[in-house]
C-alpha cells in the first residue's frame, strides 16, 4: 500500500532545471526492469481466486537463475495451505565483514482491479506504455519496487560487484489483503532467511507537482490499525410507543462524541522532523504554525491551524473514525441494539489501552460499550540514522539538486510493520516521484511516469551500493 503525504497547494515548490535531472540507467538495466516489471504486471497478483502470487514468484526465479544466481540461494516459498500465496527470496553473497544484511522488501500483490472500472483502452492486467507512462495494475503499488530491485540485483552480479554485507530480495504476498500475509509467513517460518540489519521498503517516495519535484519522502513510521466495537442495548418495544431511551439514538450520541474530540498531540523522532522539515518548504502561516507545534506540543493556536488539514491533523494524533453502522431488527420496532465499527490508527507510541479508555469514557454517558475488535501490532518508529539518510540525502543532491529529503510517518499500513515489530527497523524510500495531484494508486487507470521509474531504479541502484559498501571485483 503506497501511501504519500501531500497538501495540495499547501508547499512551496523546488524547482529542478532540466539539465540537473538524473539520467535513466543505462538502457540495458532499463529495459530490463522494464521487462520484468511487464511480465509480473500481466500475472494476476489479487487476493481472488484468479489471482495467483505463486507464478508471479516463479517468473521471477526464472530469471535469478538464468542471470546466474546459484539456485541454493533462490527460495520460492509457498505456504502449504495456500497454493497461489508464494513468495521469493533471494540473496546475494557479500564479504564476511560481521555487518547484517540489508533487506529490501516489496510486494507482488495487487489490490483487485475490474476491465469494465478502467478506461475502454486499457486493461490492468495488460502492461501499456503511452505518453510518458506505463499503465496496469501494480506499476505504481507495489510491482514497479519489485521489479527495480529484480533488475538492480541483476545488475550489480553482472558488475562483479562484491558488497560487504549480504544483500536479500524479498517479494511477497498479501500485502494488500489475504490470508497469507508473506512477511508474517516469512519471518514465523523462514526467519533467517530475510533476518537484516535494517530494511528498504515503499511507503515514501518523492512528491511532485506539475513536474516539479517538491521533497523525496523517507517513510520511518507508522500508525497502528485497531477497531472497536461499539455496542448499545435496550429492551425495545413497540414503534407507536417512542421512549426517551433507544439504543439507536444511544449509540449515534457515542459516536458524535468521538467525531468531537480530539486526541492529545504526541510527537515523537520522526513527525518532529518531519513537521521541522516541512516548515520551509511549506512556508506562511501553516509553516509557523510547524515551527510553534515542534517548540511546544501544547500550543493550541498552532494546533488549531494544523489540525484543518487532514495530513497534518492525522500525523499530530491518533484519529478514531466510524466506519461501519447497523442496528435495529424491525420497521416498527423500538432497536434492542445498534452496533458501529470505530476504525482507529493510533500513534507508534501511544498505548492502545489509553484508546480503548478514552473511547469508553466518550460513550459510556449514553450506555454504549466500546470493546477492541482484534489486537495491535506494534510498530516502533525506525531511528533516523546518519548511516541511512546519509546516503539517502547525499544521492538525493546529486539527482536532485535543492530537493528535500523528508522523514514521513505514515497513516496507513505496510509490512515494514511486522518488520519494526521484531526489531528490524524499515525505511520506505523509493526516488520514485509522483504527482501529489495524480496519484492512482488502487485506482482507475493505475500508471506510474516512464521517467521516473526509470530514476527511481538509478537512485535505488546508487542507495544499495552506498549502503552495501563493498566494490566490483
Amino acid at each position: 500500500m503506497r501511501v504519500l503525504v501531500a497538501s495540495v497547494g499547501a508547499l512551496a515548490l523546488v524547482a529542478v532545471p532540466q539539465a540537473a535531472l538524473a539520467q535513466p540507467a543505462p538502457a540495458p538495466h532499463a529495459e530490463l526492469a522494464r521487462s520484468i516489471l511487464e511480465e509480473i504486471v500481466e500475472i494476476n497478483t489479487t487476493n481472488s481466486v484468479r489471482g495467483d502470487n505463486t507464478a508471479a514468484a516463479r517468473a521471477l526465479e526464472r530469471r535469478f537463475l538464468a542471470a546466474g544466481f546459484p539456485a541454493e540461494d533462490i527460495h520460492v516459498l509457498v505456504p502449504d495451505d495456500a497454493p497461489t500465496k508464494g513468495n521469493i527470496v533471494v540473496r546475494y553473497r557479500g564479504r564476511d565483514t560481521g555487518r547484517g544484511p540489508l533487506l529490501l522488501l516489496a510486494h507482488i500483490d495487487v489490490v483487485e482491479a475490474l476491465p469494465e472500472d478502467w478506461s475502454p483502452d486499457l486493461n490492468p492486467f495488460e502492461f501499456t506504455e503511452r505518453d510518458g507512462y506505463f499503465y496496469g495494475r501494480g506499476v505504481l503499488d507495489d510491482k514497479d519496487e519489485a521489479a527495480i530491485y529484480a533488475a538492480n540485483l541483476i545488475r550489480l552480479r553482472q558488475e562483479g560487484y562484491v558488497p560487504d554485507r549480504d544483500i536479500i530480495v524479498a517479494l511477497t504476498a498479501d500485502e494488500e489483503g489475504g490470508p497469507r500475509n508473506g512477511v508474517q509467513f516469512l519471518l514465523a517460518e523462514h526467519r533467517g532467511l530475510i533476518d537484516a540489519e535494517y530494511a528498504l521498503n515503499e511507503g515514501g517516495g518523492g512528491m511532485s507537482e506539475n513536474g516539479r519535484h517538491i521533497s523525496n519522502n523517507v517513510q520511518a513510521a507508522e500508525k497502528k490499525f485497531l477497531n472497536f466495537d461499539f455496542t448499545a442495548r435496550n429492551p425495545g418495544g413497540h414503534s407507536s410507543l417512542p421512549e426517551d431511551k433507544n439504543a439507536i439514538y444511544d449509540l449515534s450520541q457515542a459516536l458524535l462524541a468521538v467525531q468531537n474530540y480530539d486526541f492529545p498531540i504526541m510527537l515523537n523522532e520522526v513527525t518532529t522532523a518531519f513537521f521541522s522539515g516541512s516548515a520551509d518548504l511549506v512556508g506562511g502561516e501553516v509553516g509557523e504554525a510547524m515551527r510553534r507545534i515542534v517548540a511546544n506540543p501544547s500550543d493550541p493556536g498552532a494546533a488549531r491551524i494544523l489540525s484543518t488539514n487532514t495530513a497534518y491533523d492525522s500525523r499530530l494524533r491518533t484519529t478514531c473514525v466510524a466506519t461501519l453502522l447497523d442496528g435495529g431488527h424491525a420497521t416498527n420496532a423500538l432497536p434492542q441494539l445498534a452496533h458501529a465499527n470505530v476504525n482507529c490508527r493510533i500513534l507508534p507510541d501511544h498505548d492502545p489501552d489509553d484508546v480503548h479508555r478514552r473511547l469508553q469514557a466518550l460513550a459510556a454517558p449514553y450506555d454504549v460499550e466500546v470493546t477492541p475488535a482484534g489486537t495491535v501490532t506494534p510498530s516502533p518508529p525506525s531511528p533516523l540514522t546518519d548511516e541511512v539518510l546519509g546516503p539517502i540525502q547525499r544521492i538525493t543532491e546529486e539527482m536532485w539538486p535543492g530537493v528535500t529529503v523528508l522523514p514521513v510517518m505514515s497513516t496507513g499500513a505496510t509490512d515494514g510493520l511486522y518488520l519494526r515489530r521484531e526489531g528490524i527497523p524499515v525505511y520506505g524510500v523509493s526516488g520514485i516521484f509522483t504527482d501529489m495531484d495524480d496519484n492512482r494508486a488502487h485506482g482507475q487507470d493505475e500508471r506510474i511516469g516512464v521517467r521516473s521509474f526509470y530514476e527511481g531504479q538509478e537512485f535505488l541502484y546508487r542507495l544499495v551500493k552506498a549502503l552495501s559498501g563493498g566494490g566490483i571485483v
